[in-house]
């Protein structure tokens, strides 16, 4: 009787992998494309990042060279992040006088905002002084729903801000 029931353990034995197999992968694939998910959304994040720092260095060496330091800002984001929608873009840019008051830092005057790549403050151009520096705030909406479900449910906003001296 015990050679019977070795051998049925036998047979039994390539179902209960299989049966593991199949309870398992699904498991394995969600991790995968969740974290696939996650690294599309810290890219964005990198990338919104490195175009805030170029728009910004743009604008502080534009002094005396635009009449709009705004669309000068957009089209230097615009053009360091092509793989981000543009039209979703939210800019504040702020113009600040250093301070040395306590604590000492830098006091930034109500900042221009705008959306989009048609973003324009033409009539700011006499707020690029020399030795004064300009703030850059850009947010960039992102989505975290993944099959049905939303990881983010209060939304998901994606921020960068880089203060450059204006030269």
């Amino acid at each position: 009787m015990k050679k019977r029931l070795g051998r049925f353990r036998l047979r039994d034995d390539p179902g209960q992998a299989m049966t593991e197999f199949a309870m398992g992968v699904p498991i394995l694939l969600l991790l995968l494309v969740a974290s696939a998910y996650f690294a599309v959304a810290f890219n964005n994040e990198l990338t919104l990042t490195q175009a805030t720092t170029t728009g910004a260095q743009q604008l502080s060496i534009s002094r005396g060279d635009t009449s709009d330091p705004c669309a000068t800002t957009v089209t230097a984001v615009t053009s360091a992040a092509p793989g981000l929608t543009a039209a979703n873009l939210t800019y504040s840019i702020a113009f600040g006088i250093p301070t040395t008051t306590t604590p000492p830092g830098i006091a930034y005057g109500s900042p221009i905002t705008g959306t989009g790549s048609g973003f324009s403050c033409s009539g700011d151009a006499g707020d690029l002084v020399s030795g004064h520096t300009a703030q850059v705030i850009i947010t960039y909406p992102c989505n975290l729903t993944f099959m049905g479900i939303n990881f983010a449910p209060s939304g998901c906003t994606l921020s960068a801000q880089t203060a450059e001296l204006i030269q």
